[in-house]
């Protein structure tokens, strides 16, 4: 149930910032704001591109920057180099406001490694974790199959999924580190104790709809067809 303190946005790259940068617009993807409203403090998911813009908006909303979650490493998520273009992230974000990064432990030198951040910019998680952003509270669920350590973030009825689970679909499984065995068992156990009312927030706009209650995406996406491990893998393993 979301309680009066929730405060939470969803911001399209290209649209809602970095409104000039014509990758940003391409790539679609979905950076969040999540904190409490009485204590003011706030994190962000995923922040790439106009990092500025990002902040800017956070101060205009009067809220404060007290961390950063990452769902992935992959570039167009956290920063660095991809497709011969720089993308600003984290490390511009750490160099403009000093915070720490909130990864999974098997994500930690995968991040370090393409955004340049150190040891000590990272905040290093199990499964199973929790952090406090205020008195909120948000669960930190490693989803591995798209990177060794994607994670989702669940808070207050609402999933933050990156690019684990797509309202049409799921994250690639056929680029270094991807494992479409450790996918299925993301989503159809792991993701399988989400409530159906729970709403689903992805990565990148890759529909029309921006989110979906996971009941709706468990009943349409074609991801949740398969009914065994031996089925997803003839379906998915060569994605």
């Amino acid at each position: 149930m979301t309680t009066h303190r929730f405060y939470f946005r969803q911001l399209l790259s290209g649209r809602d910032f970095a409104k000039e940068d014509p990758i940003a617009a391409q790539m679609a993807n979905f950076v969040y704001l999540i904190g409490d409203r009485e204590t003011r403090d706030a994190v962000v998911v995923d922040p790439a591109y106009g990092v500025s813009d990002i902040l800017d908006i956070l101060d205009h909303d009067g809220m404060q920057l007290s961390g950063v979650l990452a769902s992935h490493y992959h570039p167009d998520h956290v920063g660095g180099s991809m497709m011969g273009h720089t993308i600003q992230g984290v490390r511009e974000l750490l160099d403009i406001k000093g915070t720490k990064v909130h990864v999974q432990a098997e994500e930690a030198d995968l991040v370090k490694k393409v955004t340049e951040v150190g040891d000590g910019d990272l905040e290093v998680h199990q499964p199973g974790d929790h952090i406090l952003v205020g008195d909120v509270r948000i669960d930190l669920l490693h989803t591995p199959g798209h990177t060794p350590g994607s994670q989702c973030f669940l808070v207050e009825g609402t999933l933050v999924a990156g690019d684990t689970l797509f309202l049409e679909g799921c994250g690639r499984t056929d680029l270094p580190g991807s494992d479409a065995t450790a996918m299925y068992h993301s989503l159809h156990h792991t993701l399988a104790k989400v409530p159906d009312d729970t709403v689903l927030f992805p990565g990148h706009r890759y529909s029309f709809h921006s989110s979906a209650t996971m009941g709706m995406t468990r009943e349409m996406n074609y991801v949740f067809k398969p009914e065994s491990e031996e089925q997803w893998l003839m379906m998915f393993g060569g994605q």
